[in-house]
């Protein structure tokens, strides 16, 4: 079995592996369900699921413990990548959201979340990697140009702005901004608020992933 999974996770460039009980259910089951479901077509991407059993047979325990992964803990979640040894383990909240911006974050595999225009997350990736003003400056521009062209629909437009918006924020506050920002917006999604307005935050959040640089 550790063979089989190892000769899986080799064939793509990033592998999402749940660790779960034979026959999972609830809450966090459902939400890695929907995982599966938004990033179905995303060929760089496998997303599978190990159900452990601790009794009888004990099918993938061998896998559980190769991974050091325990029983009270489960459901975990562990990122392959190729190329690097160890998988990375998801320590956030269990949401749909949060693990999808997980995966793009320690990865390079494009998933497209709500509020996310991929020319747009394109050009965030590029700026945030660089640190040479003008080019960043040449980046922000071209996200201007392209924003001011008008896109397929009006929120795409509005959506857009928004990564022109930040861009000009780290521009002028520095790249710790969007950690802040991404702080500031997570509280106020914490606090009570309308679902619409707790819906835009989440957009807001995903976007703001872009600028997120994960050093491999």
């Amino acid at each position: 079995m550790n063979f089989f999974l190892t000769q899986v996770v080799s064939k793509f460039k990033a592998t999402l592996v749940k660790f779960d009980v034979a026959y999972p259910y609830g809450e966090k089951h459902d939400e890695f369900s929907k995982v599966a479901e938004s990033t179905r077509g995303v060929l760089d991407l496998l997303v599978a699921e190990v159900n452990v059993k601790d009794y009888g047979d004990k099918d993938n325990q061998d896998l559980a413990e190769k991974y050091e992964v325990k029983s009270k803990d489960f459901p975990v979640l562990k990122l392959f990548r190729q190329g690097v040894d160890e998988p990375e383990t998801f320590k956030g909240e269990f949401k749909v959201d949060d693990i999808i911006a997980f995966v793009k974050t320690h990865t390079g595999v494009y998933i497209g979340l709500p509020g996310c225009i991929q020319e747009f997350d394109k050009i965030a990736e590029e700026f945030i990697k660089i640190r040479d003003p003008k080019k960043r400056e040449e980046l922000l521009k071209s996200a201007k140009d392209m924003a001011g062209k008008g896109l397929e629909t009006p929120k795409n437009t509005e959506y857009a702005q928004i990564y022109v918006k930040l861009m000009e924020k780290i521009i002028e506050k520095g790249d710790e901004f969007v950690k802040n920002e991404i702080q500031r917006v997570e509280n106020i999604r914490k606090t009570k608020i309308s679902v619409d307005k707790k819906e835009g935050l989440q957009k807001r959040l995903n976007i703001l992933q872009a600028f997120v640089h994960d050093e491999l």
